[in-house]
């Protein structure tokens, strides 16, 4: 699988972006997308994620770091092969590149999934930046 992100750009605070993630190759549907972000300095740190189809919820199950819960939203379009990161009240401190990756790894769990070694592959990124 292979990823390619879009979306990016400047915004001020409080506005929004909405990121994109598209995916080539074959059953997308049963993959886990994960997205992740690194600011100038830091260390790339885990922002949200969602999984495959999931029986026991008869859905799917998203994941959210803190610092983004309850203003940043992971849905998934599989018959476009794409997963999208809405991006809502951006702040100053959301600026960063930003990346998607892929897993297909079973042990990808709520407590698992900022563990970028479970992901196969990763996107370019895409530069978001919240500035006035």
């Amino acid at each position: 699988v292979q990823l390619v992100e879009s979306g990016g750009g400047r915004v001020q605070p409080g506005g929004s972006l909405r990121l994109s993630c598209s995916a080539s190759g074959s059953s997308f549907a049963d993959y886990a997308i994960g997205w992740f972000r690194q600011a100038p300095g830091k260390e790339r740190e885990g922002v949200a994620c969602i999984t495959r189809y999931d029986d026991s919820v008869r859905g799917v199950n998203t994941h959210y770091s803190d610092s983004v819960k309850g203003r940043f939203t992971t849905f998934r379009d599989n018959a476009k092969t794409t997963v999208y990161l809405q991006m809502n009240d951006l702040k100053p401190e959301d600026t960063a590149v930003y990346f998607c990756a892929v897993t297909g790894s079973p042990r990808l769990k709520y407590t698992t999934w900022t563990w970028q070694y479970l992901y196969d592959a990763w996107g370019r990124g895409t530069q978001v930046t919240v500035s006035s």
